[in-house]
C-alpha cells in the first residue's frame, strides 16, 4: 500500500480493487465500533454506485458489525424513476447492502414523490433529527460527490437536500457505468444531500476505484480546493480518507 498526504486528507492506494474494498471496509467497521462504545446508536449515509461494490460486499461480510444500531440513509436520487426501477438509487443499496443486514432503520429518499421541494425538506428534517456519524462515498468522474456536480455544488448551500440538473458529464458516466444503455434514458434531474451536509459528518471515507476516475483523482489530490472539483472539500476534512486501486491512481 502506498500513502498520500494532501492537506488533511489521506489518500492510499492498494495493489486491487478488492483489497481496497477490504480494507474500507475495515476501517469503517472499526470506526462503527468506536461508536458504538459511546452511543446507542449511529447514522450512516452510503452512496449507490458500481463503485462501491467491493466496500458493500466486505461489509455485510464482517460479523462483527452490530448493523442494528445503526441507521442507514442514502446520499441522492434520481426524479422520475419508477420506484422498482433497478437504476434507483434506493433499490441499488437494498441489493447490494440495505436489505443484507439488519439495520436499525433504512431511510429512503422517495424518486416518484410528487412535490420534490416537500421530499426535499422532509428528507433534509431526518437528517437534522439524525446527526450522520460516518459519511461512505465515491467520487465521479466529474469531480462530484453525490450529485454536487460543478455548476452546482455550493461549499456553502444553506440546504441539506436538493434538486439538481445533472451536467452531461454526470449522465454519460452512468452509461459508461452499465446503469442506462443510453444517455437519453438516464434522468435529467435528482435530489442530492448537499457537499455541507455531507462533509459535516466527522468521518469520511471515499471509496474511488477504476480508470474512468483517474482524472477526477488527480484533480481532487493536486487540484486547487474549489466547487470546479467538489471532491477537493474532502481535503479540508480531518476525518476524511481516500481509497484507491492502480487504475484510479495512475494519474497521480
Amino acid at each position: 500500500m502506498k500513502t498520500i498526504q494532501k492537506d488533511t486528507l489521506t489518500a492510499m492506494v492498494f495493489d486491487n480493487r478488492t483489497l481496497m474494498g477490504e480494507a474500507a471496509a475495515k476501517d469503517i467497521a472499526a470506526k462503527i465500533k468506536e461508536l458504538l462504545e459511546t452511543k446507542e446508536h449511529i447514522n450512516m449515509i452510503f452512496a449507490a454506485a458500481p463503485s462501491q461494490r467491493d466496500v458493500h460486499k466486505a461489509l455485510v461480510e464482517d460479523p462483527t458489525i452490530d448493523w442494528s444500531r445503526v441507521q442507514a440513509f442514502h446520499m441522492d436520487e434520481y426524479v422520475g424513476l419508477s420506484k422498482d426501477a433497478p437504476q434507483g438509487f434506493g433499490n441499488f443499496l437494498r441489493e447490494h447492502i440495505f436489505g443484507k443486514v439488519n439495520f436499525r432503520s433504512v431511510y429512503y429518499i422517495d424518486c416518484e414523490a410528487a412535490d420534490p421541494q416537500a421530499e426535499c425538506d422532509r428528507y433534509a428534517a431526518l437528517l437534522r433529527e439524525h446527526p450522520t456519524d460516518i459519511v461512505v462515498l465515491g467520487i465521479g468522474e466529474n469531480g462530484h460527490i453525490a450529485f454536487n456536480d460543478p455548476g452546482v455544488a455550493d461549499f456553502n448551500d444553506p440546504c441539506d437536500l436538493k434538486l439538481v440538473e445533472l451536467d452531461d458529464m454526470c449522465r454519460n458516466q452512468q452509461v459508461n457505468d452499465g446503469c442506462f444503455a443510453t444517455l437519453s434514458e438516464v434522468p435529467t434531474h435528482a435530489l442530492t444531500i448537499t457537499v455541507p451536509a455531507l462533509v459535516r459528518a466527522p468521518a469520511l471515507f471515499c471509496i474511488v476505484p477504476a480508470a474512468t476516475k483517474a482524472n477526477a483523482v488527480r484533480d481532487t489530490l493536486q487540484g486547487e480546493i474549489g466547487e470546479h472539483c467538489p471532491a477537493t472539500i474532502l481535503r479540508t476534512r480531518e476525518g476524511a480518507k481516500l481509497y484507491l486501486d492502480p487504475e484510479s491512481a495512475a494519474k497521480l
